[in-house]
């Protein structure tokens, strides 16, 4: 069974000529469900996740920041987003869908959210449109509760995970592996337990020669028990603030790869989207639709 988080406050109306593609939210399940990949009774609705799961992550002052819409200009400015008591509330149904995921992903094997990735928010501030850090407080969730020993982090994207590597830096129980373009934001890079830089321009046979030769690796020294992976999309050629070259074909043999391994590993995946920022909104959607595509081929 596919369990796929989505809310429709996923799909927040931002101000005309905004360059974050909101819209990719609502129009990706559309597909979804238009193609015949997924089913209506495959998503589900998260609700407010708990206090005490954000704060095993976040600083309560920041958090109440948040809450209070008390935070000041400047940091709201690095965020990148206008915020609203709206807004707060749909950053939070985003980690309470990744926290259900890995429930879900426990039970079935993989689970995925529309939204989610948002791998530079850090315990005490967010930046680059991310605010709270969804697979940060699932992993603490897991740990909470017992259900995991050793989580990794499989970071796609193309922008390094600053904010992973800054919440995780003295958890041994969470191995993060960041893989990045190395001429990208951001420009000041915290150090993940393993960060691999991808030169620019590098196209798929390098990224994907990269990746095969790391990841079986990683696992084999690690042994996580459970992985939470960052599936972003904007390693594409087309994409506005990427640089690495890849094709629609490199991304979806990427996801193929990492989904492909980690069932017949048999460890329990919670995907999250990431970032997408290609002009033309169709090919973000065609990316982001690939990863469903092969998450129902290669576990259904």
């Amino acid at each position: 069974m596919l369990k796929i988080a989505f809310h429709p406050l996923f799909s927040y109306p931002l101000p005309q000529g905004h360059r974050f593609p909101m819209e990719k939210y609502e129009l990706l399940p559309k597909q979804l469900l238009h193609e015949g990949t997924c089913k209506a009774e495959d998503f589900f609705k998260p609700s407010m996740p708990s206090k005490e799961d954000i704060l095993a992550v976040h600083t309560e002052e920041y958090y109440n920041s948040l809450i209070n819409l008390s935070i000041d200009r400047k940091a709201a400015r690095k965020i990148g987003f206008p915020l609203s008591d709206e807004f707060i509330e749909r950053e939070q149904l985003i980690a309470q869908g990744t926290i259900d995921g890995s429930e879900y992903a426990l039970k079935y094997g993989i689970s995925l959210n529309i939204a989610g990735g948002t791998h530079h928010a850090y315990t005490d501030h967010g930046e680059g449109f991310c605010i709270l850090h969804d697979q940060a407080i699932a992993a603490r969730y897991l740990q909470k509760k017992g259900l995991t020993k050793k989580v990794l982090i499989v970071d796609l994207d193309v922008h390094q995970g600053n904010g992973t590597a800054e919440i995780f830096q003295h958890d041994e129980s969470v191995f993060t592996f960041s893989m990045h373009g190395a001429g990208n934001y951001p420009f000041k890079k915290e150090k993940s337990d393993l960060d691999i830089a991808v030169a620019d321009g590098s196209g798929d046979e390098v990224y994907l020669r990269i990746l095969k030769n790391t990841l079986p690796r990683l696992i084999d020294e690690q042994r996580p028990d459970f992985i939470f992976y960052l599936s972003g999309v904007d390693i594409l050629e087309s994409d506005k603030l990427g640089r690495l070259n890849c094709t629609m074909k490199g991304c979806k043999e990427r996801d193929r790869y990492v989904l492909q391994m980690c069932k017949d590993l048999k460890i329990p995946l919670q995907v999250s989207m990431g970032g997408g920022y290609s002009p033309d909104i169709r090919t973000i959607i065609e990316a982001h639709a690939n990863t469903f595509r092969l998450a129902r081929e290669i576990y259904i």
